[in-house]
C-alpha cells in the first residue's frame, strides 16, 4: 500500500496516498468525491471503506438536515440523504451500494468474503445493522443520549430509554452470528465490520450503551480490537465537547 498523507478538511481527517509527479494526471482522472455529513454514521461507514481500501477522496460536506441543500446535490441524491459517491462521472448513493462498489472497483484489501457462507454472513450482518441496529443504537441512544445534548438541542429521555431497551436483543443477535475469527466474518476485515463499527462507536459513547456492550463478550472483544485500526481512528468524527 502506498504511504499516506493526512489532510484535514473542515474537521475531518482524509487519508490520501502520496502521489509521484507522473501520477498526477491519472489521479485527477480517477478522482473520487464523497458527499456526506460529518456526523452521519452512514457517511462514516463510507469513509471507513475508502480508508480500508487506501483510496484518496475529496470530501464534500452536505448537511441533509439543513434548509438550503444545494440543487446540485439534490440532482445527485433526490431523497436528501447522505452519503453519495461520485467516481469519474459515475454516481451512486445508498451506503451498501457505495461500500460494495468501493470494494469491487478498486485494488486493495478484499472486503467481501469469497467463501459462500462467510459472504452470506457478511451480508446478513449488514442487513441486521441497517434493519434493526441503526434506529435504536444511533437514532435513539446516541442521538438523544450523546449528540443532541452536546449540540445544545432538546433530547427525549423516553427515546433514549427505548433504544436501551431494544439494544440487548440486537447485540445478542449480532453476538450469535459473529464468527470465531479475529473479525466478524473470519480472519480478515470485511464490510460487516465496516458497517457495524461506526454504529457501535456511537452507541458506546453513552455510558449505558458501553455497559450493555460489555455484557456481550464476543462483540466487546471485537470492538476493543477493531476500534484501534488506523482506518477507524482516522475516520472517527470529532464531536463537539459536552456542554457544561
Amino acid at each position: 500500500m502506498m504511504p499516506a498523507l493526512r489532510l484535514r478538511d473542515r474537521g475531518l481527517h482524509v487519508t490520501a496516498p502520496v502521489l509521484a509527479p507522473g501520477n498526477i494526471l491519472e489521479a485527477r482522472f480517477m478522482a473520487i468525491e464523497l458527499h456526506g455529513y460529518r456526523y452521519s454514521v452512514y457517511s462514516w461507514i463510507a469513509r471507513l471503506a475508502l480508508h480500508e481500501k487506501g483510496k484518496a477522496y475529496d470530501w464534500i460536506e452536505v448537511n441533509p438536515f439543513g434548509e438550503n441543500i444545494p440543487a446540485s446535490y439534490l440532482a445527485t441524491h433526490p431523497f436528501r440523504r447522505v452519503p453519495a459517491l461520485v467516481h469519474t462521472g459515475f454516481v451512486v448513493y445508498e451506503t451498501g451500494a457505495i461500500t460494495r462498489y468501493v470494494d469491487e472497483a478498486f485494488e486493495g484489501l478484499k472486503l467481501q468474503p469469497a467463501e459462500p457462507r462467510e459472504r452470506a454472513r457478511c451480508n446478513q450482518i449488514i442487513s441486521i445493522v441497517d434493519s434493526y441496529a441503526y434506529w435504536p443504537l444511533v437514532r435513539q441512544v446516541f442521538s438523544h443520549g450523546v449528540f443532541r445534548p452536546r449540540m445544545g438541542l432538546p433530547a427525549d429521555e423516553s427515546e433514549f430509554r427505548k433504544g436501551l431497551e431494544a439494544a440487548p436483543r440486537i447485540l445478542s443477535a449480532l453476538e450469535q452470528v459473529a464468527g470465531e475469527g479475529q473479525y466478524l466474518c473470519g480472519n480478515q476485515p470485511s464490510l460487516a465490520d465496516i458497517h457495524l463499527a461506526p454504529m457501535i462507536g456511537y452507541f458506546v459513547l453513552a455510558p449505558e450503551g458501553n455497559t450493555l456492550l460489555q455484557e456481550h463478550r464476543r462483540l466487546s472483544d471485537w470492538w476493543a480490537d477493531f476500534s484501534r485500526r488506523s482506518a477507524v481512528v482516522d475516520t472517527t468524527p470529532q464531536l463537539p465537547s459536552a456542554l457544561p
